[in-house]
């Protein structure tokens, strides 16, 4: 706890509350502006509900193609918790843990899916669907945050089965993800996160990019951050 309030710390310095961090964008509209953000334990079912609602229309914008992965737009429903990387299947690693609802049309990162039913594995990244990942702070990128990375050949990283096979803490769920009206929802069965049903968590709407060229830069950073539920990203809210 004590790790992760410093890191929380260090990243709203960074980003000045986050105030500092946003920027002009075709994607800063009223469809990433966070008016609540809930989850909800079903016992009776087994699964918890991550619900994000918004002012606008919730997943109706999407990102515009940059046609190459390097450059990539990536647009994101995030809710960063207090959970470990183990809770649901990483190593041992520092960092935040968060699952992330995302949109990206130039890439496809969960080749067991077919978001879209037309039996093809690799061409539904636009659909929205989730991510865990785990963020780390990075200030070579105007979000403050990146997702974490490692060396391929870095034999103690584990992750679980159904990651994307890229070189970062991320993992591809599959859990099924629904926007309609102003709400944004994703089903978790709690197995699947260690039956953990009590967890601090937060929600931002952010903008990130792929980057493949740059060393100085990272594999997926985010660039900037439309809004926080908490307004501080303090982590207040509690599973009902």
């Amino acid at each position: 706890m004590r790790n992760r309030n410093l890191f929380m710390m260090s990243l709203l310095v960074v980003c000045g509350l986050f105030t500092s961090c946003a920027q002009k964008s075709p994607y800063n509209n009223a469809d990433f502006q966070i008016k609540t953000v809930e989850v909800t334990n079903k016992p009776d079912l087994g699964v918890m509900v991550w619900e994000i609602t918004v002012n606008g229309q919730a997943g109706s914008t999407l990102p515009v193609p940059a046609g190459k992965l390097d450059g990539a737009p990536v647009l994101g429903y995030v809710f960063p918790t207090s959970l470990k990387p183990t809770d649901v299947g990483f190593s041992a690693t520092e960092g935040i843990l968060a699952l992330a609802l995302t949109s990206h049309p130039d890439f496809d990162d969960t080749p067991l899916w077919d978001e879209n039913n037309d039996s093809v594995f690799d061409n539904d990244g636009i659909i929205w669907h989730p991510h865990w990942v785990v963020l780390t702070k990075d200030e070579r990128v105007a979000g403050g945050l990146s997702v974490k990375q490692f060396k391929k050949a870095d034999e103690t990283v584990v992750l679980p089965p159904t990651n994307p096979g890229m070189p970062m803490y991320m993992d591809s769920p599959g859990y099924p993800v629904t926007a309609a009206s102003n709400s944004i929802k994703v089903v978790v069965p709690n197995y699947r996160m260690n039956n953990k049903t009590d967890f601090n968590y937060d929600g931002v709407a952010a903008f990130m990019k792929v980057n493949t060229s740059v060393d100085d830069l990272p594999m997926l950073g985010v660039y900037e951050v439309f809004s926080v539920a908490s307004g501080d990203l303090s982590l207040p809210y509690t599973v009902k």
